[in-house]
């Protein structure tokens, strides 16, 4: 066994899923000194997770490639229900749609791991030197807690094998078709096994020092056990299979999202895919786990085929294709802690686990990695102090505890047996599973997300509560005082709610009326926001107003100067945008204050910060400042963080209560 020289890193990332991809994303956007390893010799190319949220693909958008996604992938534009009717019978009894109307500029959309990971990592190839090493394993875990709080320690020690391909190539079973049983519930983890057997072969080991770590490595996660953390929670004797097919059938709605239930046979999720594919999650009422875990070895793509052909009965199914097939076993879990002194995280299934059928199993995994990629980029880079961390937990945990409380219903009403009557207690209510699939749909959007009170967001009541029961208000010199105690004014903005992410629709440049969704301008680049709804500038007061806030910006002591080096431009920190309401006939760019449109010796002006809610030439009204609900005289301001959630709503005179929002998170640089 050779060892290599031993190595540092800003970043440890264990797991090239979706989960650590996003994480490696920020990492190269930050300009991080990062490595990211999995134990597996290729990337996911089949299969695997499908379903990705509005929310999701907003993100997408941030990073800049939302749009290769939005082309190749299948649309879900709405859902059909299929229930028995008093003779057995299943028959289509409602339509809903798939994504409600107006809350994103994205619908849901199906297409599968593999062409979602090949996105990052084109993106990794664009942005940075960051490449995922595969076939490495992590063995040996330490960590020195007396340097946790050593802003430039590197307190983590790693050591690393690098497999043989024979040894990073996962088994797959007797079928000629691909499946994933190996990343399924039902797969024992055979990590110990690869540990095991590397031992005696020849190869390479190495010793990795970083400053922090996260762990995407999965269900069966090696950095949770290394830390002794705990899954909590329970798995249920339900067992599915999923078919990805081209499937040949009558069945009128197999390119239409479908639940369906059979009286007695189990139910069936259809998801029309990409390519002619559907995927199909079946019910195995047959293979019976008694209340252990079921044995995969008597699972294969005929016996989930038989079962999906009883539960769509009288409708005809089969196929002469199949792409990939897997089952798994449905476990409600949640991690008991997400970090280790807030230099070890720990993020995706390694921390949270569910059925996959509300389609939130990728997608709450990568928004993980994007609520943490950021903060450990900006307290890496000495801008940001390191108490943000704790909010990663505060606000994660909380996000997986109603996750699974979700799943915990729609699940249950999913696998139920549909009731008879009003008198069957024994049997679902399907108005009741009606009620929670609509629910499911605004909950799957990932536009509910609403993080709690914290140093990060300003928002009235108790951190802890609002949380998952930590305390993550800001403190100053070791005590919360004055500084901490700072409640943004929700009023003054009632559809950009605190804690929720900053809605986006269509406004114009200021410069050249070219209308855009204002999103498109919160770019994932680690940079705070102060988004200055300007109001009526045509108003003599509102104007001055403005001004006076630009002034107020521009002082040599303000905030943003404190926060940005004297070598940096102003806007490297925090930017600023603005939007205002007057008609843009009337306003000229370059009579507002110079902040809100910054001048560089090289490039001249910046007209690239100040919109204007009015009437496109071609794409019509935005109508900013109604869907926003502010004011469209006086306007307001709003703090946007780095991943696009609001932290702070105020007036334009409450410069004071934007320093002190600062003052809780960033550093001084100046």
């Amino acid at each position: 066994m050779v060892q290599l020289q031993n190595s540092e890193c800003d970043l440890l990332i264990v797991g090239a899923g979706p989960a650590g991809l996003m994480a490696a994303t920020w990492a190269a956007r930050c300009g991080l000194n990062a490595r990211i390893i999995d134990k597996r010799g290729t990337k996911v190319f089949n299969g695997q997770a499908d379903g990705l949220s509005s929310r999701s693909l907003e993100i997408f958008d941030s990073f800049g490639f939302a749009d290769r996604v939005w082309k190749e992938s299948n649309h879900l534009l709405e859902i059909c229900l299929w229930n028995p009717d008093g003779s057995g019978i299943i028959r289509r009894t409602d339509r809903i749609p798939d994504t409600i109307p107006g809350i994103s500029r994205f619908q849901q959309v199906v297409l599968h791991q593999g062409r979602i990971e090949r996105f990052f990592l084109d993106s990794l190839e664009e942005y940075s030197d960051i490449e995922v090493e595969r076939g490495v394993l992590p063995v040996e875990l330490d960590i020195d807690h007396s340097k946790s709080e050593d802003y430039d320690a590197y307190p983590i020690t790693v050591k690393l094998r690098h497999l043989g391909d024979d040894e990073a190539t996962p088994f797959q079973h007797s079928t000629n078709v691909s499946d994933g049983l190996f990343r399924s519930s039902l797969a024992k983890d055979d990590t110990d096994d690869l540990i095991r057997k590397s031992k005696g072969k020849q190869g390479t080991t190495e010793i990795v020092r970083a400053k922090y770590m996260i762990g995407c490595d999965g269900a069966h996660s090696w950095t949770r056990r290394q830390l002794g953390f705990q899954m909590e929670g329970e798995q249920t004797d339900f067992i599915w299979g999923v078919l990805d097919i081209i499937p040949i059938t009558n069945f009128p709605d197999i390119r239409m999202r479908c639940a369906i239930h059979s009286v007695e046979s189990g139910s069936v999720m259809v998801i029309p895919r990409e390519n002619k594919l559907v995927r199909l999650y079946i019910q195995l009422t047959e293979v019976s786990s008694t209340g252990q875990q079921a044995d995969r070895s008597t699972i294969t793509p005929d016996i989930v085929l038989k079962a999906a052909q009883k539960i769509m009965s009288p409708y005809k199914l089969s196929y002469d294709y199949c792409d990939w097939w897997t089952a798994y076993q449905i476990g409600q879990r949640v991690g008991n802690k997400f970090s280790c002194d807030e230099r070890i995280f720990l993020a995706g299934d390694a921390v949270h686990t569910h059925s996959p059928k509300a389609g939130q199993g990728m997608n709450v995994s990568m928004q993980d990695t994007y609520n943490l990629g950021w903060k450990i980029g900006l307290v890496v880079n000495g801008i940001a102090k390191r108490s943000i961390l704790k909010t990663y937990q505060s606000e994660r945990r909380r996000i997986a505890q109603d996750l699974i409380a979700f799943d915990h219903r729609f699940s249950r009403l999913f696998s139920g047996r549909p009731a008879k009557d009003a008198a069957d207690e024994a049997g679902i209510s399907m108005s009741e599973f009606k009620d929670v699939f609509e629910e499911g749909i605004m909950f799957g959007s990932g536009l509910a997300v609403d993080y709690g009170a914290s140093m990060l967001v300003a928002k009235a009541g108790d951190s802890a509560d609002q949380g998952d029961g930590a305390d993550v208000r800001p403190l100053l010199n070791g005590h919360t005082n004055g500084v901490g105690n700072l409640v943004g004014k929700q009023d003054l903005a009632s559809n950009i709610k605190m804690g929720k992410r900053f809605p986006s629709f269509q406004v114009l440049n200021q410069a050249d009326a070219r209308p855009w969704h204002f999103a498109q301008y919160l770019k994932s680049d680690g940079r705070f926001r102060i988004i200055i709804f300007a109001g009526n500038l045509k108003d003599t007061q509102q104007f001055k107003r403005v001004q006076t806030f630009g002034e107020n910006l521009a002082k040599p002591d303000s905030f943003i100067n404190r926060c940005t080096r004297p070598t940096k431009p102003i806007d490297s920190v925090i930017e600023i945008l603005v939007i205002h309401s007057a008609p843009r006939w009337e306003v000229e760019l370059l009579d507002l204050h110079e902040i809100f449109h910054p001048f560089d010796k090289k490039t001249g002006w910046d007209y690239n910060k100040v919109f204007v809610d009015d009437l496109s030439y071609h794409e019509g009204h935005g109508e900013a400042y109604k869907n926003y609900g502010v004011d469209e005289e006086r306007g307001c301001v709003v703090i946007a963080r780095p991943d696009q959630y609001v932290g702070w709503i105020g007036e334009l005179e409450d410069v004071g209560d934007m320093d002190r929002y600062f003052s809780r998170i960033l550093i001084p640089q100046a």
